[in-house]
């Protein structure tokens, strides 16, 4: 069985995610960190986000075991993989990787941007998750606070914002709900209320006959 989770940023689709990996007992990849990591390597060697060949050289060595989780959650990193993310040479030399992991007998679920559309277009299940433009700049602002960024609430906004509007109007694997995906607005929900309604679809979807 494969879970494929799309979404835009800090709708709930990563914690969503996890918890179906660890109720169905299945592995979960997070490929946006893929592109996280990507964007935090370009930087890091004092290079451009946006210069295809430092990215591209940065997406062949990336080392799924050597992610930072920390360091790739910050504003910084975040911003730098939504510019690598469109650099369509970036997004090539990642697949192979990300359907490799899919690949696993057993099943898998997949969060990011691309998964039901690209990725894992049979995928058995698909959710497409999402909220607010307010609401998910609430939860980013937390979560970079609890880290101890400084960050204004109406500069966040305008970066995941931007962030959308490149995810979304990007040629190359645009961040858009697959056809046959499932819509979960988490805008007014708790985490437990998201995380229920995210297993109820799956449930539903593993009761059905197969054809």
């Amino acid at each position: 069985m494969i879970i494929a989770v799309d979404g835009p940023t800090a709708s709930g689709k990563g914690t969503i995610a996890q918890s179906l990996a660890t109720h169905y007992g299945l592995k979960r990849l997070d490929t946006g960190a893929l592109y996280r990591a990507v964007g935090l390597a370009v930087v890091d060697a004092g290079a451009d986000p946006g210069d295809g060949e430092a990215a591209v050289a940065a997406a062949k060595r990336i080392d799924l075991e050597a992610i930072d989780e920390h360091r790739i959650r910050s504003s910084v990193a975040g911003l730098a993989a939504s510019i690598v993310a469109n650099i369509p040479a970036v997004r090539a030399a990642l697949l192979s990787a990300q359907r490799a992991f899919a690949a696993d007998p057993k099943g898998a679920v997949l969060d990011g941007r691309d998964i039901a559309t690209v990725i894992c277009p049979n995928a058995e299940v698909k959710l497409y998750v999402t909220a607010s433009l307010k609401e998910r700049t609430r939860r980013r602002l937390r979560e970079l606070q609890n880290r101890g960024e400084n960050i204004t609430y109406e500069e966040l906004e305008r970066q995941i914002a931007q962030r959308d509007e490149r995810d979304m109007s990007r040629p190359d694997a645009p961040l858009r709900q697959a056809p046959d995906a499932h819509l979960l607005d988490t805008s007014s929900l708790s985490i437990e209320a998201a995380v229920e309604a995210a297993r109820r679809i799956v449930d539903a979807a593993l009761a059905r006959p197969k054809a």
